[in-house]
């Protein structure tokens, strides 16, 4: 049977560490063609590089997801590169300390602008896109922190749980277009977004957390987003929730 994902087109923010780069790997091994974006031209040329060498298709295209020209322009420019689109996945993703009366309001908008508003100006430029192929996917990766909440990251949980709201109201919206959008939820995942925590004490706090015994890898993730796009089109996971086996907490 032919892979499904075989000749599709796919556009990835955060796509040059992490989940991100995890998935465009993952995508590319399965047939797929990636656009991946982010800040860090580097290190999306690194996982380009990486990419080809292993005999797929990828492109680098630099972008602020926080900035929605920036955003929409990445889109535009994957769609005129690779000439059409069929899966988003919103993987771009920040933290920040602090809660209320600690975080200033500029560390809000750092974590708000880039996970709940590059979510949404990159899924509003796509959709006439995935409208045009004839339905597609969406996968936007959110957290266990998108279920509860935590004082000591509030902008975080706060970005999260409000990432859970959009996809679940865009997936009511577009499943009659066969369009599938779902929403992803990993608990400790061993990736780099400890370096956006600028207070460095906590941000070593959260490297220990996501880099602790047991802790999932960004494989791990990436193979569930396959999983997500394999399916039969009549089928849409619409929300996956993910922790590691040692991870006993109640919701």
């Amino acid at each position: 049977m032919k892979d499904p994902l075989i000749d599709k087109v796919a556009l990835i923010t955060g796509g040059g560490s992490g989940i991100g780069a995890a998935a465009a790997r993952a995508l590319s091994a399965h047939g797929a063609t990636v656009a991946i974006t982010g800040r860090r031209r580097d290190r999306l040329e690194a996982v380009v590089a990486a990419i080809t060498s292993a005999g797929g298709h990828a492109v680098a295209i630099q972008s602020d997801v926080a900035d929605e020209t920036s955003a929409c322009a990445a889109v535009a420019e994957a769609v005129a590169q690779l000439g059409r689109l069929d899966i988003v996945i919103n993987s771009a993703g920040v933290n920040e300390a602090g809660g209320i009366g600690t975080l200033d309001l500029a560390g809000w908008r750092k974590v708000i602008d880039i996970n709940l508003w590059g979510t949404i100006y990159t899924c509003k430029a796509a959709l006439p896109h995935l409208r045009a192929a004839g339905g597609g996917d969406i996968i936007n990766i959110s957290s266990t922190a998108g279920r509860r909440a935590a004082g000591l990251f509030a902008s975080y949980a706060t970005s999260k749980h409000a990432v859970n709201g959009f996809t679940e109201s865009i997936r009511q919206e577009l499943g009659g277009e066969n369009i599938r959008v779902c929403v992803i939820e990993p608990g400790a995942t061993e990736t780099e977004i400890a370096g956006s925590v600028s207070d460095p004490a906590w941000a070593a706090m959260m490297q220990q957390h996501v880099s602790k015994a047991g802790a999932m890898q960004a494989d791990d993730i990436a193979e569930a987003i396959i999983f997500t796009l394999t399916l039969p089109r009549r089928a849409n996971v619409s929300q996956l929730l993910i922790r590691p086996t040692t991870d006993t907490a109640p919701m």
